[in-house]
């Protein structure tokens, strides 16, 4: 008889049954109390003793006997490694190390640009290794993430950088929403898998269940291009709207406000900045074309009598606007963020309970919670003294052309020359765009990286790779935003194989560095002191002394005691926003002044390259939305059950409206030969009714499998052969990964293997 032991994840808690022996999972299931627990779970057992572990230190072989240095054969499929023992591989790592720093400077050092790794307090895979590259003099960074950076770098100019951060961490809740807001307008998806995600996990899943009863109580309208993009307990309305048009309605939205008498003049007036440019604007007095529903319902194929009817339905009541993440991950990507603040200022219910702008809901699982939860305990970083920075979404203009200059926020950026990336915890082949230039980027190295449990398309494209402990291999605390409980979490099997500690290996590297990673303490002595900090620090509920069992600490349930904007509604003298003016910034002087190519003052409909009245669609006539996946988080454990389960024709599922693919002679289970501008892959066929005509599906996180380049760049769906690597604007340079316009096809000729669940060949 085995035991079970409490594990958690980004995708929450849930029980692990070990075996006998104490050394194998044999089987992890949800909590019967967690009332939506995510799909994902069903991914551990599969995957943990998968054959794509990495079992030892391993070293690509060319780059063993040709030393460091650029190399085009980077990553390819047949590549060879050599294990060797730890000892070999830390010192030829830290010698590299050494060389780069010597030769070129810390600056040379790229350190990582994403980590969703580990839920863990202490073993976060990013935190750590950005605390081991302070300790031997920093490294170049990314800022912003994939998820929201165009949000990020836009929003400050508009209602300031607090502002900001209150819509990410005080946003109204469901609760809220459930007892004052009589309609709740969402531009974008309100996904339900979505919610089963929390940046450092949370105990339960509540988000669902707070949704369903808000959804008893408030009409929710849903503009989106998939009708089933949204909780089915909502009961929501959907409104089908094109793919990168939504900027378009909503300018229409706001055309009726003004043209209909319903804009709220009191608060424009007290309240915001360029409210007038805008009305110029919507009117057509700047360039001659009012922004009607007419005049939207050519761009995005939403019914004008719709848009008409949903401006006076939201005038008439307490509405909330929301924006979700995905919107803003596309060229000119910013807009529909920038149109929809500006459409709730109109409607003028910004700051009032239920009702105004957020961003966010139906991307993450904390959004709606509404728990103001204490500080949680961090390990400790250090400082970066470099300063060199990329977005983090220009990782390959970073690698392609040292020493040029990149546009961002008003400013340029250098880009310095990096010789060394380290990378831990992420997956780029997941994150980034078009692949064969992120490839034809690494290739460009001196020296690769990677700290990785499982050999994924990121390691095999390294020159190292160090094998680490998973979640269930390490003691550690955990909880998420908003959380009901600060969980410790022991460690439930041994590592595999030869695997370590990410901490142990950071020790021992920067000793060899004659840096000091560790302070004289082990993980364990870490994970008691960041518990033992936090447990008396103020604003911390009471806590037993660290013991490391298993069990937790209830963390208070106390809702926000205010919410975003709710200062500046009740006084905005008192409690001006962060922008020059102190109010919200309709039409941005700043932004205007910047003079760039792409931004305007306010918020504007400019065509972007990929859409379908574009001339590109005369060639890739489906517009692809690539959304994040229901039964993995982002690409982990694609190898597990419950991510296979989801697979067609044994890769990743493409969806199709029936008339496009009766137009192209494709069925269910079919295989279709997928093709954009920048590359190709394979999918499996579905059919569904949930799409808009001319609109194709496909999610996120298939393991890029390069392994038939005569067939096709991925032959098992890695979406991210298709996506453009362009930045959202020269304000922003964030991801533009949500969609690309392809072509679809049947793939007639024999079908290759899937190859990318298979370690690389391993020598000796």
């Amino acid at each position: 008889m085995g035991r079970t032991s409490e594990m958690s994840a980004h995708w929450g808690t849930y029980r692990v049954e070990v075996s006998a022996d104490g050394r194998d999972v044999v089987a992890a299931r949800p909590y019967p109390d967690d009332p939506d627990a995510a799909p994902a779970i069903g991914n551990v057992a599969s995957a943990h003793g998968h054959r794509s572990r990495v079992a030892r230190p391993a070293v690509r072989r060319r780059w063993l006997e040709r030393g460091p240095g650029p190399d085009d054969r980077r990553g390819a499929p047949d590549d060879e490694y050599v294990e060797v023992g730890w000892d070999t591989a830390l010192d030829l790592l830290a010698g590299e190390l050494a060389r780069v720093r010597s030769m070129f400077g810390n600056r040379a050092i790229f350190g990582g640009s994403y980590g969703w790794g580990s839920a863990g307090r202490l073993h976060h895979a990013q935190s750590q290794l950005h605390r081991f590259l302070n300790t031997i003099g920093g490294y170049t960074r990314s800022v912003n993430d994939y998820s929201r950076g165009a949000s990020m770098v836009l929003l400050p100019h508009l209602i300031g950088a607090p502002a900001t951060v209150d819509l990410r961490v005080k946003p109204v809740s469901w609760n809220d929403i459930a007892e004052h807001t009589d309609l709740l307008v969402s531009f974008g998806g309100l996904r339900r898998s979505n919610t089963w995600v929390v940046p450092g996990g949370h105990a339960r899943h509540a988000g669902s269940g707070l949704a369903r009863e808000a959804g008893r109580s408030t009409e929710v309208v849903v503009l989106s291009a998939q009708r089933d993009d949204v909780f089915a307990d909502l009961g929501a309305e959907w409104i089908g709207v094109m793919p990168a048009t939504d900027t378009a309605v909503i300018l229409a939205l706001i055309h009726v406000l003004v043209t209909d008498g319903l804009a709220d003049e009191e608060f424009l007036a007290t309240y915001t900045v360029g409210a007038e440019r805008v009305r110029r604007y919507v009117l057509g007095d700047v360039d001659g074309v009012p922004k009607t529903p007419e005049w939207a319902e050519r761009i995005s194929r939403t019914p004008a009598g719709v848009i008409r009817g949903l401006a006076h339905r939201m005038a008439a009541g307490r509405t909330l606007v929301n924006v979700v993440y995905a919107l803003q991950r596309g060229e000119r990507a910013e807009q529909p963020v920038f149109a929809a603040l500006t459409l709730a200022a109109f409607l003028g219910q910004i700051g009032l309970p239920g009702g105004g702008f957020t961003h966010g809901f139906g991307s993450m699982g904390d959004y709606g919670v509404g728990i103001a939860g204490p500080p949680l305990p961090t390990f400790p970083q250090g400082r970066n003294p470099v300063p060199d920075f990329i977005p983090c979404a220009r990782i390959s203009d970073l690698l392609l052309h040292p020493g040029e200059e990149i546009p961002y926020n008003g400013g340029r950026l250098r880009l310095p020359e990096v010789k060394l990336a380290y990378w831990a915890g992420g997956n780029p082949f997941h994150h980034h765009q078009d692949l064969r230039r992120l490839r034809r980027a690494l290739s460009r190295l001196d020296t690769f990286v990677v700290h990785e449990t499982h050999w994924t398309p990121t390691a095999r494209h390294a020159d190292v790779v160090l094998p680490v402990a998973s979640t269930l291999e390490r003691d550690d605390l955990a909880a998420g935003a908003g959380d009901t409980r600060l969980r410790a979490v022991p460690r439930a099997v041994p590592p595999h194989g030869e695997a370590r500690e990410e901490f142990w290996i950071y020790t021992r590297l920067a000793e060899r560095l004659g840096a000091d990673f560790a302070e004289g303490l082990d993980s364990r002595q870490w994970l008691e002191r960041i518990y033992e900090e936090w447990r008396v620090a103020p604003g911390s509920p009471p806590a037993p002394p660290f013991d490391g069992r298993e069990g937790g600490v209830a963390l208070p349930r106390e809702p926000h005691p205010d919410r975003a904007f709710e200062a500046f509604r009740a006084d905005p003298a008192e409690h001006p926003l962060g922008t020059p003016t102190g109010r919200i910034e309709l039409f941005s002087e700043t932004l205007a002044g910047f003079g760039l190519p792409d931004i305007a003052g306010h918020a504007q409909w400019r065509e972007p390259a990929q859409w379908w009245g574009s001339r590109l669609a005369a060639e890739f006539d489906l517009h692809l939305l690539c959304n994040q996946p229901s039964h993995r988080l982002h690409s982990q454990l694609d190898m597990g059950a419950a991510s296979q389960s989801t697979k067609v024709a044994g890769r990743e599922p493409l969806r199709l409206h029936p008339a496009d693919a009766a137009a192209r002679g494709l069925a269910d289970c079919d295989v279709a030969l997928v093709r954009s501008a920048q590359g190709s892959l394979l999918a499996g066929v579905v059919v569904t009714d949930a799409l808009l005509r001319g609109v194709a599906q496909m999610h996120t996180g298939a393991w890029f499998d390069p392994s038939a380049p005569d067939v096709a760049d991925c032959v098992n769906g890695n979406v991210n052969v298709l996506t453009r690597d362009a930045g959202t604007s020269t304000l922003t340079q964030a991801t533009s990964g949500a969609h690309v316009l392809v072509a679809v096809s049947r793939y007639e000729g024999p079908l290759p293997p899937v190859r990318a669940y298979e370690p690389p060949r391993l020598g000796s």
